[in-house]
């Protein structure tokens, strides 16, 4: 997930753990050295990233410290407005009335867009039957229980928490700054044409405790494929390596086989529905752009964001930009009809933002000016408005959503 406002800075300027968070990061380093060890010495990013953010009871979507809102690490949109959830229950409404009945959230995080969701979808009388919230993190389900009892308790009724995606599901699927966080794989193009395979490795002699160095005996490491490289990935580092066409240096990034994989999967389980994932990230020929050559990989940290990724394992969020273009691919191979692809700005606007900011009269300055900036960070390109994406996907309906209607990209994704 990605901060609203992110604030960049030098990993070595960032806040101290407290004892307790730091004993915390140690026991996520202990089991990320043992997996290492377990491996012959060497891990790919991908299962790194996997240990330091959802190792059970450890990692960090898995552990109890606090990730969203002030006291957190960064907020997203549905945390920082109401407006957000209000809007995209505009924009979904009419496929509730039409006879999709129920919604599937994956990752709710602190539950505030569940929350403005059904508030508003109950103020248009198109409440869905059941909402569904798909969570593999125990600790964000109670954040979540606790923040819909609390805004729309006479709602909760309708939620249920699901380990697993639902057979045959018939709805609407949401999923907010979810890609995003899912584990990447981290390659490196050479000039002479070969690919390296990022991972993390044991540093020989290298500090045990990470009060010693921030990174402990962790070092990020390159090797060229071997018999255990997936399929799906030699054909991802090819078709990419095409697309760079010849390199002068070397080109780092990442390629999203999780995200891929989910979505894949999220299609042989639909029945009928319309799916919406709201992202930052961009389309293929963006993503690896020539002046990307570092790749997109980032960290989240008390409000604050640096690229050191191995910086306190399990203290901080790791996420990658999306490739949208990869989403749209392994969808469309699934058998899903692709909606739409549009900035968040113009899925927004074009859903009804401003007709929900105009509610408030602007002389009523009190209400008025707070709901306003709100707005303005939704849909400004310099912050979430255009960095932010929305791709739209389909199976088992047809028809075509409003909302996309000005400034479809999709062209863009080829």
């Amino acid at each position: 997930m990605m901060p609203v406002a992110p604030t960049s800075v030098p990993a070595n300027d960032l806040p101290a753990p407290s004892a307790e968070a730091l004993a915390h990061s140690q026991q996520v380093l202990r089991a990320v050295e043992t997996a290492i060890d377990q491996a012959g010495g060497w891990i790919p990013f991908s299962q790194y990233m996997d240990l330091a953010l959802y190792a059970p009871g450890l990692g960090y979507y898995s552990a109890g410290a606090r990730k969203l809102g002030a006291a957190g690490d960064f907020t997203t949109a549905p945390e920082s407005t109401p407006l957000f959830g209000q809007t995209l229950a505009r924009i979904i409404a009419p496929l509730l009335l039409e006879g999709l009945p129920a919604i599937l959230e994956v990752g709710a995080g602190s539950g505030a867009l569940a929350a403005s969701l059904l508030g508003e979808l109950e103020r248009l009388d198109a409440l869905p039957e059941r909402y569904e919230i798909l969570e593999v993190s125990a600790d964000l389900r109670e954040r979540e229980r606790d923040t819909l009892t609390r805004t729309v308790p006479h709602l909760i009724e309708r939620v249920s928490w699901l380990n697993g995606l639902p057979p045959a599901f018939r709805g609407v699927v949401i999923g907010n700054e979810v890609l995003d966080a899912m584990p990447v794989e981290r390659l490196c193009w050479q000039p002479d044409g070969t690919v390296l395979r990022g991972g993390v490795s044991r540093l020989i002699g290298g500090p045990t405790h990470l009060a010693d160095d921030p990174h402990g005996d962790l070092q990020m490491s390159f090797r060229p494929f071997d018999a255990g490289t997936p399929e799906t990935l030699r054909a991802a580092a090819t078709a990419i390596g095409h697309r760079l066409g010849p390199l002068e240096e070397r080109y780092t990034s990442e390629v999203g086989l999780a995200a891929c994989g989910f979505v894949r999967a999220l299609a042989g389980h639909l029945d009928q529905a319309v799916c919406l994932f709201i992202d930052y990230g961009f389309p293929g020929a963006e993503f690896f752009h020539p002046q990307r050559s570092e790749g997109t990989l980032m960290c989240h940290y008390r409000h604050r964001a640096h690229d050191d990724v191995l910086r306190w394992p399990g203290l901080q969020d790791i996420t990658a930009h999306v490739d949208f273009t990869a989403i749209a691919d392994a969808v469309d191979a699934a058998g899903c009809e692709l909606l739409g692809y549009t900035s968040q700005a113009h899925f927004l606007i074009a859903g009804g933002l401003t007709d929900i900011l105009a509610q408030t009269p602007a002389t009523d300055a009190l209400h008025y000016l707070p709901q306003s900036n709100a707005a303005q960070r939704l849909i400004s390109p310099a912050e979430m408005g255009e960095l932010f994406k929305v791709i739209g996907f389909a199976k088992g309906w047809r028809g075509a959503l409003p909302a996309f209607a000005a400034g479809n990209r999709l062209a863009r994704l080829g």
